[in-house]
């Protein structure tokens, strides 16, 4: 059977009916490279936007082998046994070969995936930085739009780059490994910094003193911080294998929303979010527009080759590139009354 296509009005009505099948397609057309995608995408976000907003939007990164999967799945049942409705938009590495996602988390969670109630989305990266694909946010609000109130993002790893989370969701959770001396050596500064909660993960067995004496580790890291807001970040220990620490962890995520929401500063920290995503957008499309165009392609490569061979400095090819794509977009110049 020929799959026919769909306009945006007709998209939108399928995310707003819960249509799994239409959101996956919606987020499939933001994903894509080609314009006339993109534009139905951003005609469907806007029929959508009145519909959104309203969802717990939670970032989850960890270090490697902390168990993002295990916690993710363990925590979006028990939100599911709540009587929520659980969106996971988990970020996977890109393969290098196929530009897909190289990890698959629907394999991943595989309890949660059968759920009716869940929605698991992998996105490769595609190279885009931050430990978040391009289309991120339009998935979270698609995901809105479709029903669902808490949001996941989990994101490929841990470090400075995969921070950027923190511009798109309310709360931003670190996961960590038991045995807090050279964990806390390693950590990042700038994810310490953003971190609203972090939780210890694996604190069972043989592991759960040294949960115990990290999470007082990193708290005492926290304390010397100062926070942004009202919000003074917290350590928690936690086990996804046996379930300990879930609900106290969800608790204290609901506390934040609370405060933010009491405060004043989930508006906010909303309205600062969309002006991110808009400059996070443009920065995207110069550089796009930059590699698009057939009259600038030997510059840039001739560019390229001068700084791999120290002929320039980064600086100065820059300059050159940037000077080159303003005469190819001239600036109009307001016409005199």
């Amino acid at each position: 059977m020929i799959e026919q296509p769909l306009n945006a009005a007709g998209l939108a009505y399928g995310v707003l009916s819960r249509d799994r099948a239409m959101l996956s397609r919606a987020i499939t057309m933001t994903e894509s490279s080609l314009a006339k995608h993109q534009n139905i995408a951003q005609d469907v976000l806007q029929l959508l936007l009145p519909r959104t907003g309203k969802a717990i939007r939670v970032g989850i990164s960890g270090v490697p082998g902390v168990g993002k999967s295990t916690f993710i799945e363990a925590l979006g049942l028990k939100l599911l046994g709540m009587g929520h409705r659980v969106a996971v938009l988990a970020i996977d590495p890109s393969s290098q070969r196929t530009g897909g996602s190289i990890m698959g988390d629907k394999t991943r969670m595989a309890q949660l995936s059968m759920e009716q109630d869940a929605y698991i989305r992998p996105s490769p990266t595609s190279g885009h930085l931050g430990g978040v694909t391009r289309v991120t946010r339009e998935s979270m609000l698609l995901c809105e739009a479709a029903g669902f109130d808490v949001i996941l993002v989990e994101t490929v790893g841990v470090g400075q780059s995969e921070t950027i989370v923190s511009e798109m969701v309310d709360c931003y959770l670190v996961l960590m490994l038991p045995g807090a001396g050279d964990e806390l050596q390693g950590i990042k500064k700038g994810v310490l910094e953003l971190a609203d909660i972090i939780a210890v993960n694996k604190a069972d067995g043989n592991s759960f003193n040294d949960a115990q004496h990290a999470k007082a580790a990193y708290q005492r890291a926290l304390s010397i911080l100062q926070p942004t807001g009202s919000w003074s970040p917290l350590a928690m220990t936690c086990s996804a294998v046996g379930g300990q620490g879930l609900d106290e962890l969800w608790q204290q995520v609901r506390t934040h929303r609370r405060q933010l929401i009491d405060t004043g500063e989930l508006v906010a920290l909303r309205e600062k979010q969309r002006i991110c995503w808009m400059w996070s957008m443009l920065d995207q499309m110069v550089s796009n527009s930059l590699h698009s165009q057939p009259e600038l392609a030997e510059l840039l490569a001739s560019t390229e080759e001068a700084v791999r061979s120290q002929s320039v400095t980064s600086l100065q090819a820059a300059n050159a590139l940037f000077d080159a794509w303003r005469v190819s977009f001239p600036v109009p110049t307001p016409k005199a009354q």
